[in-house]
């Protein structure tokens, strides 16, 4: 017999109700739910919601992000919905530190705005799903079974929004690298000769040998060259000197 579900979270309160059938996923035991929002009638109508549910249990509610937080400390909850707009502490910052508590808890960002900008931002600090309040409710039962098996749930008509700003973001991002100060020449003219060695696969008693100088002298050459380049180690400082254009303007050099 198919079981009933409010249209929308928002339709809890005007008595909105459509079938819908769905396979329920059997965990062993009750997903523990804290619910998080600043509108009270609003969290009263999710609980109800979810309370419909066999697997799943609210076991606390809180109207704002710190009673939130110790909430999930308390409780440890497997899902927390979040508002994300609230007072105060907005859902954004309560879902980065409940992340650093490192308990396994899976946040879901729950808010009334499709903004490309807060997806990116909610899952850059950790969160497993976005959905907006005026979706189906059915919508919401899914995104918790869905992250409780490890994905991360965005409805379909956010997911591509969300990955156009993303490659969009990390254009703009990979153009103000690449727009960044070149480190390569605060080398002295050793240093690079130096550099120019080791991206030809020469060892230090090598590079030692061709430029006439104490292997000690080339270790202190090469820790020189890390601290110009901000890397830690050969490898590094050779990717570093490759991508970033150093053996086109050795040939440069030559060929003035």
């Amino acid at each position: 017999m198919p079981r009933r579900y409010i249209n929308t979270i928002s339709d809890v309160f005007t008595g909105g109700v459509s079938v819908y059938m769905r396979r329920t996923t059997d965990f062993g035991k009750k997903i523990k739910i804290l619910l998080v929002d600043d509108n009270f009638d609003h969290l009263l109508g999710i609980r109800e919601l979810i309370n419909l549910e066999t697997n799943f249990e609210v076991i606390a509610t809180a109207t704002n992000a710190n009673i939130a937080i110790n909430l999930v400390k308390k409780y440890q909850p497997d899902v927390v919905l979040m508002d994300v707009n609230m007072p105060e502490k907005d859902g954004l910052t309560a879902t980065s530190e409940i992340e650093r508590l490192g308990l396994g808890t899976k946040v879901i960002a729950l808010t009334g705005y499709d903004d490309p900008d807060l997806i990116f931002r909610a899952m850059k600090i950790g969160a497993k799903g976005y959905i907006l309040k005026t979706m189906a409710s059915s919508q919401l039962i899914f995104a918790i079974e869905e992250v409780m098996q490890g994905k991360i749930y965005l409805p379909s008509g956010l997911s591509s929004r969300f990955f156009e700003y993303f490659q969009k973001t990390f254009k703009d991002e990979l153009n103000n690298t690449q727009a960044s100060e070149n480190l390569l020449q605060y080398l002295t003219q050793r240093e690079e000769e130096v550099l120019e060695l080791l991206t030809q696969g020469v060892t230090y008693k090598g590079v030692a040998q061709q430029l006439f100088i104490s292997e000690t002298t080339v270790k202190t050459h090469v820790n020189n060259i890390f601290q110009k380049l901000q890397v830690n180690d050969r490898t590094q400082a050779v990717l570093y000197a490759i991508n970033n254009g150093f053996m086109n303007r050795k040939k440069l050099k030559i060929a003035i």
